[in-house]
């Protein structure tokens, strides 16, 4: 099973192969023009990574969005790791 570091890397993961569908623009052509290796893309787009503020930055420009289009409709819980059985009680 692929690991998934949150929801919010999933999600913002998905939003921005959603964007680069939209242009008809292959995940090589879009680390080209972000600057970032594809296997980093790759990576972020099936949510196995989170990448940092300033990634998110030159993705959001390579595709002509706002940052704040690719974070749209994350919030903070969506950043618990998604682990089975992450939550134990204490006791």
């Amino acid at each position: 099973m692929p690991r998934v570091p949150s929801a919010a890397a999933a999600h913002i993961g998905a939003r921005i192969a959603t964007f680069r569908q939209r242009l008809v623009m292959t995940q090589d052509q879009l680390a080209v023009k972000a600057g970032i290796d594809s296997s980093n893309i790759r990576s972020y787009e099936s949510g196995r990574a989170m990448m940092n503020v300033y990634s998110l930055v030159r993705i959001s420009e390579a595709l002509d969005v706002e940052p704040g289009d690719l974070l749209d409709g994350v919030a903070s819980d969506m950043f618990t790791p998604a682990r089975a059985g992450a939550q134990k009680s204490a006791g």
